[in-house]
């Protein structure tokens, strides 16, 4: 399944305040199926995982000062959305950030029709949450992250289907 994935770079973005910046996304013909998930997409082109971090975080939050930082997690995933299956290998680096404004700027069409806001999450918050957000074991990895630090290997997150 990885040699077919697409390969994305995430954004485990965090403010001074240690809150992880979130995207509200939608299937575009179903509003009502809702989840949260952190910036990122996948590469364009020749680029490496890191500018496209930079890229669609820049794309997505407006968000342009960052100090970008370790290489956190990485999964492979696989989940229907706007009518199609998408087979994804994802890396999640963390990035730091003191500019909490966000003001997307770069949305693709399907972007515009599937994401609905974002917001800033504090870790209490995220553990708290019925909502959906990805990766599904997103609060107790940032729980661990700002206890412990950034795992010194990259940690293989268990697969995901949806």
């Amino acid at each position: 399944m990885t040699s077919g994935a697409r390969k994305v770079a995430r954004v485990v973005l965090l403010d001074p305040d240690d809150r992880v910046l979130l995207l509200h996304g939608h299937e575009p013909d179903d509003p009502a199926d809702t989840w949260w998930f952190t910036p990122g997409g996948g590469l364009e082109g020749d680029e490496t995982r890191e500018q496209a971090a930079r890229r669609e975080l820049a794309e997505e939050t407006g968000i342009t000062d960052i100090e970008l930082g370790p290489l956190l997690w990485t999964r492979i995933c696989s989940f229907p959305f706007d009518g199609r299956r998408w087979d994804q290998d994802e890396w999640y680096y963390l990035a730091r950030t003191a500019q909490t404004a966000t003001v997307p700027q770069g949305l693709t069409d399907l972007e515009l029709r599937s994401v609905a806001g974002l917001r800033w999450w504090t870790s209490a918050e995220l553990l708290a949450t019925r909502e959906t957000v990805y990766p599904t074991r997103l609060a107790e990895l940032l729980r661990t992250l700002l206890d412990e630090g950034p795992p010194r290997d990259p940690l293989v997150l268990a697969p995901e289907n949806v």
